[in-house]
């Protein structure tokens, strides 16, 4: 039996709302981290773990949620990590540090990890089959939506109150979701005699934890000519095999060597990896280089960004429509192909370019994503069998969220790495005896401090510039690779899909 449609329709808006707050969270701060680095004095590298704390935090607690919701049951979980993310929310904006904002955001990402998995899982259970692409879309809304409206809320709140209300907006959504979903959620209840993985669910988070901090401190420690890196190297790679070991040999693993059997599974959740990269990776790009090289005020950047969300609404109202009548694998091309057309765009900008070139990329990304992921969830669980579903929705929502971390931490140090070279070579050029600088600039006293100083400047902004178009043009080979995975996957006829699977047509 479902629930009444009324009481269905309530559930599926505090879902989406606490769905949105988690979400709305890996990219608020985007646009703020100029004010947090000024506030915090936190170095360029330095800054950038406020965003990847929180994403690892919650790649790493995310597997958990299948055991939490199998133990403890699914709406007792859904509360108690509602209520702990708008706490741990509260204690962000309250930070008088760098060191206690990261501790928070780590705290935050752990707290908010069960919130998209658990609700994913709640709406495929709540509708009917033949109702599952609809169900999708909506849920599609709440997880693509967030990440790309979070850079203009969070531009808006710093430019009229302070940064710290990124974080403090959390809290009447949160005591909204908490009442909400205790009124109207039903109580999928658990089982006492799951057991707990310790072992394995230790080894997971270690082998990611070392190899995000790996990826986050590789260009400060000069990668493999640091011993810290070789630590974290061997600790990653260690731990990833021991997990791998451990899964196969013993009787109940923290995961389920089943999951992986399905190809539909493991090639969609690789798809979603790659999706991460694509929705975080320019979102952790776009603001800072508005706000360093165009001079952007904070509100601007955010209203540059804004058109994204125009992109979801979209995409997401054609694919409520077509979702049950065309190949998803097609939809899912379609997507793959817009987001790295909108990324091949990106790598075009110089730095006489207006910001119409951010916000129709921005539409076209924005579309390309919702293109991808609602279809792309339909087919993750289209031969699932429901009893693993809540540890595939995890899983999934592990590697997703996995792919933004990583994403942000290797996009950065393309960006060092690339200024730092085409800096040098630039300014090999730059001497008093080559004709093409005394014909580009006449009359240049390089004997006067004040002229190198601003020749030294525009400089750095054309390196700068040239490293952050490398970027976009290396992301958009990243959607053609993810786009070509899509011819793995198999769609289910309606005789060989579960009596659980999505409707495919």
């Amino acid at each position: 039996m479902y629930l009444p449609l009324a009481q269905r329709r309530l559930m599926t808006f505090f879902v989406m709302a606490s769905a949105i707050m988690n979400q709305i969270d890996t990219t608020i701060a985007n646009v703020a981290l100029p004010h947090i680095q000024g506030s915090t004095s936190a170095s360029r590298e330095q800054i950038t773990w406020v965003l990847t704390s929180y994403i690892v935090a919650l790649a790493i607690f995310t597997p958990l949620t299948g055991w939490l919701a199998g133990r403890f049951g699914r709406k007792r979980v859904v509360l108690t990590s509602i209520f702990l993310f708008t706490l741990t929310s509260g204690l962000c904006g309250a930070a008088t540090n760098l060191d206690e904002l990261i501790i928070f955001r780590v705290l935050q990402g752990m707290s908010g990890a069960a919130l998209v998995p658990m609700s994913q899982a709640t709406l495929l259970d709540a509708y009917p089959p033949e109702e599952h692409g609809s169900a999708m879309a909506i849920f599609g809304l709440a997880a693509i939506t967030g990440p790309l409206v979070g850079p203009l809320a969070g531009g808006w709140l710093t430019e009229h109150m302070s940064w710290r209300w990124c974080f403090f907006i959390n809290l009447p959504i949160g005591v909204m979701a908490w009442v909400g979903l205790m009124a109207t959620m039903p109580d999928f209840p658990g089982q006492k005699g799951v057991k707990l993985d310790f072992f394995g669910f230790v080894l997971l988070a270690v082998g990611i934890g070392a190899l995000q901090l790996l990826f986050d401190r590789g260009q400060v420690q000069d990668w493999f000519s640091s011993t810290e890196i070789w630590i974290e190297a061997v600790l990653a790679g260690c731990a990833f095999y021991l997990f791998i070991v451990h899964s196969l040999t013993k009787k109940h693993p923290f995961v389920s060597p089943a999951v992986f059997m399905d190809r539909n599974f493991v090639v969609c959740s690789i798809v979603g990896f790659f999706l991460g990269v694509l929705i975080y990776s320019p979102m952790s790009l776009l603001p800072e280089m508005l706000t360093n090289l165009f001079g952007y005020p904070i509100m601007d950047v955010g209203l540059a960004l804004a058109p994204r969300g125009l992109g979801v609404l979209v995409a997401m109202l054609i694919m409520g429509r077509v979702i049950n009548r065309i190949d998803p694998r097609i939809l899912i091309g379609i997507g793959m192909l817009l987001a790295a057309f909108s990324m091949w765009h990106l790598s075009h900008m110089t730095l006489q370019s207006s910001s119409w070139i951010v916000i129709t990329t921005g539409v076209i990304q924005g579309m390309g994503s919702s293109s991808i992921f609602v279809p792309l969830s339909m087919m993750t669980f289209s031969t699932l069998p429901a009893h693993l579903r809540n540890e595939g929705a995890a899983l999934n929502t592990l590697l997703r969220s996995y792919g933004g971390a990583a994403g942000i931490a290797l996009v950065q140090v393309l960006i060092f790495r690339n200024e730092a070279k085409v800096q040098s070579r630039l300014t090999e050029g730059l001497r008093p005896d080559n004709p093409v600088v005394q014909s580009a600039l006449p009359g240049m006293d390089f004997s006067a401090p004040t002229s190198v100083a601003g020749l030294q400047h525009e400089l750095v902004r054309q390196a700068t510039m040239v490293a952050y178009v490398d970027a976009y043009w290396a992301l958009s080979i990243v959607g053609l690779l993810a786009c070509a995975m899509v011819f793995l996957l198999r769609r289910p006829r309606r005789s060989e899909a579960p009596e659980e699977a999505l409707a495919a047509e």
